[in-house]
């Protein structure tokens, strides 16, 4: 079969054009006795002369409106027949039109006496309607045959009265269908065969079709003549039916007349005796033309409706409400029968936004003044402390039903010795009504001691009483400075959630900015990066970020900076410093990457850049804490040593001169585990760095964060998985500092040991009596790291994974890199949800291996573990719902509502099903990871892209 092509109505930038071509049919003479009656139609053009001048309108409709202006065409005489063979231009494009277009034409005749002394001498010949698209969408060309209607102007409403082609008649009761007519319906086979023939579908034969006009002509005219005939009888028949019906009621026996059908008969009644055709042509196309609507933007009520809905339908099992339109409105070109819709139903896009005024009125007399203290020695029965139980299991994405929410107020000074129902009750409580809020603000304080992970949840963006967040932050006190190193990404992102008066000079005592200015004031290691998160957030003017929340940071950097004025001048002077040599690094990067020459010449201009005095990086007196691990003092850099890397970015690699030991460090607030290679690294008085320009680090940035934090949970738990997180430092919307960790990608270890990992582990750690002749330390690290990354990469749905992103060291410790994709964003098909490739199974030894079989061990266990704190981390990336980082953006915006990043994170937790069964379903992910075919095709794919980018 030949492929099948067609255009969409979307890409038709042109406008409507129809020709208004023949009328066609044969006028009665108007009854003397008319005349006598109404004398004017005598002077009608069409009266006097069945040739008469007459011209036609066309206007386009669509939902019962016009469309513009009606366009005509000119005067004309006619001699034989009417025929105009005009095209007119509709000042509609193609593009614009709805599905429910449709073209109004009316043939106008003129008048010398108009009706009602009108100063308007033309008078309706007749009309019809054609919509613009058939029933199947596809946009109509070539000829068309339209009815018309006379003595009527088109009618472009929906359903219209003057259709093309004409609607069947009702039936009267117990009366049986009529069937056309053989001879009209041949006629209607030929009009399609001559169509077709019009339209160059079947071979043309001039002597062979000169005779087939002529016959069919004949057999048209037959019809004609034999409509009007039958017309006539039907008159006749209806004459003398009511004549009898009149004698039969003076006789008061005749059964009262059916009048049901009187409207529709006095209509045909017009038309029997006359039927006008009016042939039109629209444009013909090479393809068919289907229609394609323009998909607009939904609003976020909308997208918020919609959301809300698709949760209620599948969490109740309902199907959505049904949307019905009222009298007259019809969806697209479909016809809307007010008698078969008597009961109308109006959308409301509020009904799942705002909360039932009956139900509110309920809450509010329950939890009146009068009931405040009647329940304050309640408690539940058995089946209450079931429900609440389950309510308090509940994670932190699920909302409370109505019903929940009253339950848990009720009991609320019950659930007060359990730290996990103060999320539920603030939840649970009306924020709006003052006495709701009074009753809570003295009942928050005597509350048992929450965890941090509920702290974190109170300063979310759904939070924003004043009560609630100065408890939340005054929780956050109990933690200590490596404790609260580990969620200060977020604590600086909640900053936007906090309402400040703009009058005011200072900041609020229980504020949550004022919170983190004296406890960085008082640690440097959290003042370093503060002051690097906030500088990042005042510099981002983005067209996504919000000017009001750069100034918001702006002024808690300057109050900081006051603080560190007031206590600690001299690291406000370490700050600057920093400040200082990252603008000469950005300039050196910026001056590397825009540099037209190759790479062993960008390698010689470093190393001049870094050794010129002018920079003052050659030697840094006195030493400085480095902004990217300020554990550690640099003295200088190694220029001989740096680098520029294969990439169209140019990033450069630093060695820098280390000053002290991590072990030197008095105030080391440090939660992230030293690697062996990094160890060795400093013990050389060396640290390497990564330094670019051009790149958004903030989402690496915070996926190292959630691996550090997640390697500390797993640690907890006495499981240690051998991770390798990395330090990664934005100092800028564009540039960033990245800590670098000796490895080899596993595309060189593939390429150089012929694809055996297996082959690399056991060269650089050989040992005959070892697992599969590798050192027993080794396979372990490379079998808990494996574990380690699998789970935590497909929690947090990283992708774009390839052999060049996965790293691996000679110790064995395998890891990942270049986080550009998360929250299950993938720029590859049909990649598989974890990237487990066959090159990491061999290092193993094979899916029939115990190391294989160790390692998934391994995974189950770091995943129920990571399981049990999902709390947590779904905390923090509520808190980051509304920051810059790329994919939680993108989330956000396709999800359409607030919560779609932790919704992408909370699937893969899988906290719906029991641990077995989610344990079984990470079996079958890591199963079918193993076997996925495209992971292998992506990986030749990308390995051939780079070779060629070579």
């Amino acid at each position: 079969m030949d492929t099948y092509t067609f255009a969409t109505s979307r890409q038709i930038d042109f406008p409507v054009y129809i020709r208004i071509n023949t009328l066609e049919g044969k006028q009665t003479p108007v009854p003397y006795s008319v005349l006598l009656k109404h004398p004017e139609i005598r002077h009608v053009g069409s009266v006097q002369s069945s040739t008469s001048e007459l011209y036609v309108t066309a206007q386009l409709w669509a939902e019962s409106k016009p469309l513009g202006v009606s366009i005509q065409t000119p005067h004309m005489f006619f001699k034989n027949s009417r025929t105009w063979n005009k095209w007119l231009e509709l000042p509609v494009l193609v593009k614009d039109c709805p599905i429910s277009s449709q073209i109004a034409i009316t043939v106008w005749d003129l008048s010398a006496c108009p009706a009602n002394g009108s100063l308007d001498h033309t008078v309706p010949y007749g009309g019809t309607t054609i919509t613009l698209f058939d029933n199947d969408g596809a946009l109509r060309k070539g000829r068309q045959k339209c009815r018309v209607y006379r003595n009527r102007a088109a009618d472009g409403q929906i359903p219209s009265s003057t259709p093309h082609i004409p609607r069947p008649k009702r039936r009267k009761r117990n009366q049986e269908p009529s069937s056309p007519l053989p001879e009209q319906e041949e006629l209607e086979r030929l009009e399609q065969l001559f169509k077709k023939h019009e339209m160059n579908e079947i071979p043309q034969n001039d002597w062979l079709d000169q005779l087939v006009f002529q016959s069919v002509g004949k057999k048209a005219r037959e019809v004609d003549e034999a409509s009007r005939k039958r017309s006539a009888v039907r008159k006749i028949a209806k004459r003398k039916a009511a004549q009898k019906n009149a004698t039969g009621s003076g006789n008061g026996a005749a059964n009262p007349p059916d009048n049901s059908d009187e409207e529709s008969e006095s209509d045909d009644e017009l038309d029997d005796g006359e039927q006008f055709t009016l042939y039109v042509d629209f444009p013909r196309w090479d393809f068919p033309v289907v229609f394609e609507d323009h998909e607009y933007q939904p609003s976020k009520l909308m997208r918020e409706f919609q959301a809300t809905a698709s949760v209620s339908a599948i969490g109740n099992n309902k199907p959505p409400p049904e949307v019905r339109y009222g009298p007259g409105i019809a969806a697209g070109n479909s016809i809307v029968d007010d008698e078969d819709y008597p009961v109308i139903q109006i959308f409301d896009p509020e009904q799942f936004q705002k909360e039932n005024p009956c139900e509110t009125k309920h809450r509010r007399l329950v939890r009146s003044d009068r009931n405040a203290y009647s329940d304050a020695d309640q408690k539940p029965n058995a089946k209450l402390r079931d429900e609440l139980n389950e309510i308090l299991s509940y994670g932190p994405t699920q909302d409370l039903s109505p019903q929940e929410k009253d339950v848990v107020w009720t009991f609320r000074r019950y659930l007060s010795r359990d730290k996990r129902a103060l999320v539920k009750v603030v939840k649970a409580t009306d924020w709006s009504n003052p006495s709701e809020v009074r009753q809570m603000a003295d009942l928050i304080p005597r509350w048992a001691k929450i965890d941090i992970d509920s702290a974190l949840e109170l300063l979310g963006p759904t939070y924003d009483s004043p009560v609630v967040r100065a408890y939340a932050v005054d929780r956050l006190r109990q933690a200590d400075d490596a404790e609260l190193l580990l969620y200060l990404l977020q604590l600086v992102q909640a900053l936007k959630f906090e309402k400040y008066d703009i009058k005011e000079e200072g900041l609020p005592p229980s504020s949550l900015a004022r919170f983190l200015i004296d406890r960085a004031a008082k640690n440097f290691i959290l003042g370093n990066y503060l002051h690097w998160f906030l500088m990042v957030e005042c510099d981002d003017e983005g067209p996504d970020t919000n000017a009001a929340n750069r100034k918001l940071f702006a002024r808690v950097e300057y109050h900081f900076m006051v603080e560190l004025e007031k206590r600690d001048p001299e690291q406000r002077k370490t700050l600057l410093r920093q400040a200082e040599m990252v603008a000469i690094l950005s300039r050196i990067s910026k001056e590397i990457r825009f540099s037209r020459t190759n790479r062993l010449s960008k390698i010689e201009s470093l190393k001049k850049y870094l050794a010129d005095p002018k920079n003052e990086l050659i030697k840094i007196d006195p030493p400085i804490p480095l902004s990217l691990d300020p554990e550690i003092e640099v003295s200088g850099v190694y220029p001989d040593e740096a680098g520029v890397f294969k990439s169209s970015l140019s990033p450069l690699l630093i060695h820098f001169k280390v000053a002290n030991s991590p072990s030197n460090a008095a105030t080391s607030t440090s939660t992230q585990p030293r690697g062996q290679s990094q160890s060795q690294s400093q013990s050389q008085g060396k640290y390497p760095i990564i330094f670019k320009t051009g790149d958004d680090l903030r989402q690496d940035q915070l996926v190292i964060q959630i691996i550090t934090l997640m390697n500390n949970l797993l640690l907890k738990e006495n499981l240690d998985l051998k991770l390798t997180p990395y330090r990664i430092l934005a100092t800028s919307p564009s540039a960033g500092a990245v800590q670098f960790i000796p490895s080899t990608p596993i595309s060189a270890v593939s390429a150089k040991y012929k694809g055996s990992v297996l082959a690399y582990l056991r060269a650089n750690n050989p040992d005959s009596s070892g697992p599969l002749g590798v050192r027993k330390e080794t396979m372990d690290t490379y079998i808990r790291s494996c574990a380690g990354y699998c789970v935590i990469t497909y929690i947090l749905g990283v992708g774009d994974r390839h052999l060049d992103n996965l790293l691996l060291q000679p110790s064995g410790h395998f890891f990942h890199i270049d986080f550009g994709f998360i929250l299950g964003r993938d720029p590859k098909p049909f990649a598989p949800l974890i990237k487990l490739c066959k090159e990491m199974v061999e290092g193993l030894g094979g899916t029939t291996s115990p190391q294989y079989a160790q390692f998934k061990q391994y995974c189950f266990t770091a995943y129920t573990a990571l399981r049990k704190s999902s709390s947590l981390v779904l905390n923090l990336f509520s808190l980051m719902v509304q920051s810059s980082v790329q994919d939680i953006r993108l989330v956000e915006e396709q999800m359409g509502t607030i919560g779609g990043a932790v919704g992408k994170v909370r699937e893969r937790f899988h906290l719906d099903v029991s641990e077995e069964e989610a344990v079984r379903l990470l079996d079958q992910v890591l199963a079918d990871s193993v076997n996925a075919v495209f992971g292998v095709v992506i990986d030749r794919l990308h390995e051939f892209v780079q070779g060629w980018r070579a």
